[in-house]
């Protein structure tokens, strides 16, 4: 402040070179925020997965459960049904057996909902995507995915670094865009040709006679007398 400018006005100035009071008590009290941040700042804070396990990356992802990595401080709550979740982490090999209950619980899981696809066995079907003919080669061609975790199995590091990244997805969404932004590629593996055959074990097997009886060349040795079904079989049986 000048003295000489402070003696001029009378003592004091009209306006003084100072912080306005009202901004200061406004800046500590009101929070400025828009409505797409703000729902977008719930939502990622208080991701609920369903506690959802198929194989072997379902113990890496209990693993992330407990007080070592304490998944918790992500505002993470499992849940155990999925009308209450809206995160499913795809833990594990998807078959073709399990494909239907899978896509029930993502159908029943509210909007908006999210998929993680954990593991080499999920995305791409793994080990099992040349000689198995039941895995389901990528769950994205039953449901929609939005991040990939690649991994055989992932560590618990790697969920979290997952869970970061669709945090930062959800951190940019905008609720007018949603409907533009939803996933229309999802679609379903082509129905197999395979043909049904009459059933070959029907459990009477094990109440045959041949299964209950010991070998002929053990009944010979021991002196027992041999049943007439095996005496038949020592008839037909060339030993060359």
């Amino acid at each position: 402040m000048n003295p000489e400018a402070t003696s001029l006005n009378g003592g004091s100035l009209i306006n003084p070179i100072e912080r306005p009071g009202v901004t200061q008590e406004l800046s500590e009290n009101v929070i400025l925020t828009t409505v797409d941040d703000l729902y977008n700042w719930a939502r990622l804070s208080s991701l609920w997965p369903l506690l959802f396990g198929t194989a072997c990356c379902f113990i890496e992802f209990a693993a992330l459960i407990g007080s070592r990595f304490d998944f918790d401080r992500f505002g993470l709550v499992p849940r155990s049904a999925p009308r209450q979740a809206d995160l499913l982490i795809t833990a594990g090999t998807i078959t073709m057996k399990m494909a239907p209950a899978l896509v029930r619980l993502y159908e029943q899981m509210p909007e908006p909902k999210y998929v993680i696809a954990m593991g080499a066995c999920t995305i791409t079907g793994g080990m099992f995507s040349v000689d198995s003919p039941t895995a389901v080669r990528g769950v994205d061609k039953l449901i929609p995915v939005d991040i990939y975790l690649p991994g055989c199995p992932p560590r618990p590091e790697a969920i979290i670094d997952a869970i970061i990244k669709l945090r930062k997805k959800i951190s940019n969404e905008s609720i007018q865009e949603r409907g533009q932004l939803l996933q229309t590629h999802r679609y379903y593996s082509t129905t197999h040709n395979m043909q049904p055959y009459k059933i070959i074990h029907d459990g009477t097997y094990l109440q045959s006679d041949s299964r209950n009886a010991p070998p002929r060349e053990l009944a010979e040795a021991l002196g027992l007398e041999v049943p007439a079904v095996l005496e038949a079989q020592k008839e037909n049986v060339d030993r060359g």
